[in-house]
């Protein structure tokens, strides 16, 4: 069993990054497949798809690098089950200046703060990502 599967998918993409592996796979969810297409949508990864091996679902992810360089610098969990971190929607945080992504979970859904703050919505901040 699983305490904390949204960081066990960051880690996954963490290592996977330091190793410059060409894809990274993960159990399927779907609060997973959402960070996936911000992901895609931000221009991190190329690109993800489901495989389905019967009932069992994975998710993998296709990483964006040139050379030894990829395009994840970093990711870092910041809500997690001991220290839940909420903010409302003025609040919303900055990831480098604006350079990087925060993913929140809003009752609108998981989305990136940009679109959180567009739409004048708060939420739980899962992680940051540049």
């Amino acid at each position: 069993m699983m305490t904390d599967p949204i960081s066990d998918f960051i880690t996954r993409i963490r290592n996977s990054c330091m190793a410059l592996k060409p894809h990274c796979e993960s159990p399927h969810s779907r609060i997973r497949e959402k960070i996936a297409i911000i992901l895609k949508e931000g221009g991190y990864i190329s690109d993800y798809e489901v495989i389905s091996n019967g009932a069992k679902k994975t998710l993998r992810l296709h990483l964006k690098n040139t050379g030894k360089r990829q395009a994840i610098r970093g990711l870092r969990r910041v809500s997690r089950p001991g220290r839940r971190i909420y903010v409302p929607a003025k609040s919303i945080p900055r990831v480098l200046g604006g350079l990087g992504t925060a993913v929140l979970s809003t009752p609108r859904g998981v989305i990136t703060g940009v679109e959180a703050k567009k739409q004048n919505v708060g939420g739980e901040v899962l992680c940051y990502i540049w």
